[in-house]
């Protein structure tokens, strides 16, 4: 990789795999002296009228190896902007990007193109496959554009296709396939090159409802075993809370909350982050390790019996139900209903961790606790307005003047972003 540096052996151990620090996005004239503006306080309305567009302001996170971290929120928050800085598609305006350590805006064009051909894939949302080529040969692209030899990377093509439910597939042709089978092409394609990032831009918005609940069903499945580190954009918030291990919540070009899907749920930064998962059903969301009580607070309880609980072998003895920390609440009405004794938690050795108590269980599904007043972000349009909206290829704002996201393009670059 020359003087710039080289990647940490895979044998290295880092806090994260992926870090954002302080990134800045701005379109248009003197974007330098703009994001020294924001800085200063400026707002995106004072800087679209000077002629700049923010998209993306002091965007700041970290991901740690095999986690699904989904970026959510509207058209126009800056979401997809923010993705294509990740591999470099959109060179930062400030800030920087650390892969494994290294500073990947540091890299020139030739190191830059190496990286995303080999160790960071891309997932788009409209498929992007070559229609003259055959499901093994979209899925093998970039292997070939890696350099690897014919029969390798036919190999690897098929144990991708298979890996993403498409074997038997190999030898059709893109127009063959439903939109469903088109999209697990184009993860497949992602798979092969057995990169170590995935970015995956609303790569499952195209699909009808029921065929993105089945993709959403495949990548979990998958991460089981693979346990890639993936960024996850996404508009869907239902979506995000099925498949992120933490989420970030983007409005106006900024992050305005990060954490779990219950952090998230129960104690919103915000009335925006609030009132954007009002309509969230909290039962399939939070789990019993999420709103769990001490043990010790089912002690002294009675049983219907009337035997009073004084340890925790006498609780998990008398409990309606034994369930791990992840089983989500949904699971718990059904045994809190049959007994007032609450329900015990346990970990994997099969101690006992924690109760649900049946009044406990109840009062979450009420009102989440009331964010503290914080200033709204800057820009009058809110969520989804005109400025920044998305394109025709579902990325968030404007293209830059380097013309990365050529319109013509799309299909040629989309299919292999990494090269």
């Amino acid at each position: 990789m020359g003087a710039v540096g080289r990647f940490p052996t895979r044998r290295e151990v880092y806090v994260s795999r992926l870090q954002a620090e302080h990134l800045y996005k701005v379109f248009g004239r003197r974007s330098d002296e703009a994001v020294r503006r924001l800085e200063g306080g400026a707002t995106r309305d004072e800087l679209r009228a000077d002629g700049a567009t923010a998209a993306v302001i002091d965007a700041s996170f970290t991901v740690d190896p095999g986690q699904i971290f989904v970026v959510m929120g509207l058209s126009g928050s800056g979401k997809s902007t923010l993705l294509r800085m990740l591999n470099g598609l959109l060179e930062p305006t400030a800030g920087r990007v650390l892969f494994d350590g290294r500073d990947l805006t540091a890299l020139n064009r030739r190191e830059l193109r190496s990286v995303r051909s080999r160790r960071i894939s891309m997932v788009f949302p409209h498929f992007a496959l070559f229609p003259h080529r055959s499901v093994s040969e979209n899925a093998a692209y970039g292997l070939e554009v890696q350099g690897v030899d014919r029969a390798e990377r036919a190999e690897r093509a098929r144990e991708a296709l298979a890996l993403a439910g498409l074997a038997g597939w190999e030898d059709s042709w893109p127009d063959e396939l439903s939109g469903g089978m088109q999209q697990r092409v184009g993860l497949a394609r992602a798979l092969a090159t057995d990169a170590d990032l995935l970015l995956m831009d609303e790569s499952f918005s195209a699909l009808d409802p029921l065929i993105r609940r089945d993709m959403q069903d495949q990548l979990l499945e998958l991460q089981k075993t693979l346990k890639k580190t993936i960024v996850f954009i996404t508009h869907d918030l239902n979506e995000a809370m099925r498949l992120g291990d933490r989420i970030a919540v983007m409005r106006d070009g900024r992050i305005v909350q990060q954490g779990t899907a219950e952090d998230i749920l129960v104690t919103p930064a915000n009335d925006y982050v609030a009132s954007f998962t009002q309509d969230v059903d909290r039962t399939r969301v939070l789990t019993a390790g999420a709103i769990m009580a001490d043990p010790e607070t089912a002690y002294g309880t009675r049983t219907d019996g009337g035997a009073e609980l004084r340890s925790a072998g006498e609780v998990l003895a008398a409990a309606p139900a034994v369930v791990t920390a992840d089983t989500p609440i949904a699971e718990l009405f059904t045994p809190c209903s049959r007994s007032g004794v609450a329900v015990a938690v346990t970990c994997e050795r099969g101690e006992l961790i924690g109760v649900v108590p049946r009044a406990r269980l109840l009062a979450v599904l009420g009102e989440p606790m009331k964010p503290e007043r914080a200033p709204e972000p800057d820009g009058a349009d809110g969520p989804g307005g005109p400025d920044g909206a998305d394109g025709p290829d579902g990325s968030d704002g404007p293209d830059g003047p380097d013309g990365v996201a050529d319109r013509a393009g799309t299909a040629a670059s989309g299919a292999v972003a990494h090269a």
